[in-house]
């Protein structure tokens, strides 16, 4: 039959399709030869919508950063063309400077707050000359993290062996901009490869310094960040027996006597909590004096000569010195500091280029790393091009830079206010999380919960308000070599458990929740590029919309090349509507391109508007007592059914009579038509960096007779449409 065409030529039989399976499967694809076929019933609960959604709001793109020169070579007319083929007009934009500690200039007209030596804080132009094709992030001097989630190339400056350098924290946490009666405190942690010894310190104060400080060590399980805190071992800190100091004067650049004898942890911590509010000599800007600077830091034990014999790793390297956490950064910054290896798309070409088919664009705002005034002349940049946006997303990974939940609802509510300012209609949200479960760092009566500090902060402060929707990104699997079956099905547990436990920790149902990014894995492999991406897609979409869900975005929208990330065993692949060849030229569909567009074409047609979701219910298990077949049954406003159907086994294939609770099947008598998406259409070549598609075909479309059962192949995405019952 032709493909890609409606047509009533005869499905397969359960047993040439099984067979079919088995010889077009390949051995990395189904994980060896399909067995028979099993009978699993679907029966479709009509009792009541779970949620209802329009399919071409709800569904959506993110739109990432790009690394050097990527963005004229990537966002071409002919590539932009093939990347709206697959019918997503929902486009969230991401900002890579967020995650590299650098500030984002969404346009390079502006000014400096030392306009004289083109440095200090920036404030983009609201009306600015012309709209710039390409955009930078610019990294922050006064960097205390060694370690970012971009490209990682940077270091902190606490430890790199230069006292001329120096960090300082993010000044817009003072009372004066935060309205609080009291300093919150700041602090860095020092994050040790294996216990470190330490009964002194040295620090080297820049201005501000702290008038009364903690050095502290941390006392519970090594491995808090690996999220291995339970409530008997919370683990705590603790101050040194000498470590509570505090400085009357001018700072003195000594060793200080922590404790008799030393104490040894993973993790050591200098904890702020009253500035001095000194600035340096000259200065005229009210922020140089908020926070605190910090030049240099040693940690370790005394020597008999008064020195200290250091536990401290001091280098201008990232691999060379001691791995250092801190609260909060300056988002201060120079001209010198654009970084060139990284480009963002301007706002007026992503706009202009119809990557968004005239559907409003969700935009991000600098929130760590940037001030309320940046913001605020970003959104009036946007009111004057009467560019259409509804949504602005605060920042980008929040908890994955460790600021404390409490900091950053302070940073955000002040940018809130900065936005709603300019416009009240705009709804303003995020965080939009690293990870939705993500914890923190335990305060004796707050919690690990980043998420639930954040509400609760929120709450106390009288701004649950401005929380006007809730963004996290959702990359289900770290471990990307173990065997996909079994990975898919635990991904809806995965799901299930994020919006429970958000649920409990807070965070408000009655506004939108948004994944703004989802795949299959921050590091790249082979799954990726095969079959288990589009079955991953599609469960993502129907589970999260069965639990309430508002929109969903998927990373991958321009162009890419297969690539492998820290794990060998994972092969080659991207996430990717489409590869490209070695010009960057969109060439191969990927499997989670037609996993969109049958989402969008088939499961939700018409796509424009309101649908009805429903449960489904299976029968068949894993031993985990998960289902193999996830079903998600969809009611447009017309009366017509569709049911998207997940085959998340390797091994077998399903036939599927599908029924509603009162015992009527799908179709009412009537034909049923199927799209269907499988090994039969799609097979990946495994070579490196070579790697593509040696199969790659659209779905299947057929017709089924009265009665005739629907099989599902191995690994499979099926759309099955009929009539069904009235609401």
């Amino acid at each position: 039959m032709a493909l890609g065409v409606w047509g009533s030529a005869r499905p397969l039989t359960a047993a040439a399709l099984a067979l079919a399976m088995a010889v077009g499967a390949g051995a990395g694809a189904a994980g060896g030869p399909v067995a028979a076929v099993r009978q699993d019933p679907v029966t479709i609960d009509a009792s009541r919508p779970v949620n209802t959604f329009t399919p071409d709001d709800a569904l959506g793109v993110a739109l990432d950063g790009m690394e050097k020169g990527e963005v004229a070579t990537t966002l071409t007319p002919f590539n932009i063309a093939k990347m709206r083929s697959a019918g997503l007009k929902q486009v969230t934009y991401r900002t890579r400077p967020e995650l590299g500690i650098e500030v984002w200039h969404w346009t390079e007209d502006g000014a400096w707050s030392d306009a004289a030596h083109a440095q200090g804080y920036w404030t983009g132009a609201d009306n600015p000359a012309h709209d710039a094709k390409l955009t930078w992030g610019y990294s922050l001097p006064r960097r205390g993290d060694t370690i970012d989630n971009a490209n990682n190339l940077g270091w902190s400056m606490i430890d790199d062996g230069d006292p001329a350098t120096f960090w300082k924290s993010n000044p817009y946490l003072d009372p004066r901009y935060t309205g609080l009666a009291e300093q919150r405190p700041e602090w860095i942690v020092f994050s040790f490869e294996k216990p470190a010894r330490v009964d002194a310190a040295r620090i080297q104060w820049a201005l501000p310094f702290a008038r009364h400080y903690l050095v502290q060590y941390w006392d519970g399980p090594d491995s808090f960040s690996e999220g291995k805190q339970t409530a008997d071992h919370p683990g705590r800190w603790r101050t040194f027996p000498s470590g509570d100091q505090t400085i009357a004067g001018d700072p003195a650049d000594t060793v200080i006597r922590l404790a008799d004898h030393p104490v040894a942890s993973h993790f050591m911590r200098i904890l702020m909590t009253q500035s001095s509010h000194t600035a340096p000599p000259g200065s005229t800007d009210i922020r140089d004096r908020l926070g605190y600077a910090v030049r240099e830091v040693s940690l370790g034990v005394l020597k008999p000569d008064g020195s200290i014999d250091d536990a401290v790793r001091h280098a201008k390297v990232r691999d060379g010195q001691t791995v250092v956490q801190v609260s909060s950064t300056d988002p201060w910054h120079r001209a010198i500091d654009r970084d060139l290896d990284t480009e963002q798309p301007g706002l007026g070409f992503v706009f202009q280029s119809g990557l968004n088919a005239g559907k409003p664009l969700m935009v991000p705002v600098g929130v760590f790393y940037d001030t309320p005034e940046n913001a605020a002349a970003e959104i009036r940049y946007i009111k004057r091009r009467g560019w259409p946006v509804t949504q602005i997303e605060a920042g980008e990974e929040a908890d994955g830079q460790f600021i404390r939940p409490e900091d950053y609802a302070d940073l955000y509510l002040q940018t809130a206010k900065a936005v709603h300012d300019v416009d009240p209609s705009l709804q303003f949200g995020g965080p939009s999380m690293e990870g939705a479960l993500t914890g923190t760092w335990p305060d004796q009566a707050e919690g690990a919960s980043w998420m639930g500090r954040f509400v609760a902060e929120l709450k106390a402060r009288g701004g649950l308000g401005e929380f006007q929707f809730y963004s996290f990104e959702h990359y289900a699997f770290d471990d990307v070599c173990r065997p996909l079956g079994g990975m898919l099905r635990e991904e809806t547990d995965m799901l299930d458990r994020i919006v429970s436990t958000n649920a409990a920790d807070g965070v408000p149902r009655s506004i939108p929740w948004v994944i703004s990014e989802y795949g299959f894995s921050p590091f790249a492999g082979r799954a990726m590029s095969e079959m288990p991406s589009a079955l991953l897609a599609a469960d993502i979409v129907g589970d999260f919309f069965t639990l309430g869900g508002h929109a969903a975005y998927m990373l991958g929208y321009t162009p890419d090349t297969p690539a492998n990330q820290n794990f060998p065993c994972a092969g080659y692949g991207n996430m990717m509507l489409f590869e490209a060849d070695d010009d960057g030229v969109a060439k191969w569909p990927m499997p989670e391109y037609f996993a969109e567009k049958m989402m969008l074409e088939d499961w939700g047609a018409p796509s424009g508007l309101p649908h009805r979701l429903f449960v489904a219910h299976t029968s068949v298990n894993d031993a985990e007592g998960r289902p193999y077949v996830a079903a998600y049954p969809l009611r447009a406003p017309d009366g017509h059914w569709s049911v998207m159907l997940v085959n998340r086994d390797q091994f077998h294939a399903y036939a599927t009579p599908i029924r509603f609770a009162d015992g009527a099947a799908l179709g009412a008598g009537g034909k049923l038509r199927a799209v269907q998406y499988s090994s039969a259409q799609y097979r990946w070549l495994a070579k490196g960096e070579e790697s593509h598609p040696t199969r790659d075909r659209p779905p299947a479309r057929f017709t089924l007779a009265p009665g005739q059962p629907l099989v599902l192949p191995a690994m499979s995405l099926t759309v099955i449409s009929g009539a069904g019952p009235a609401p």
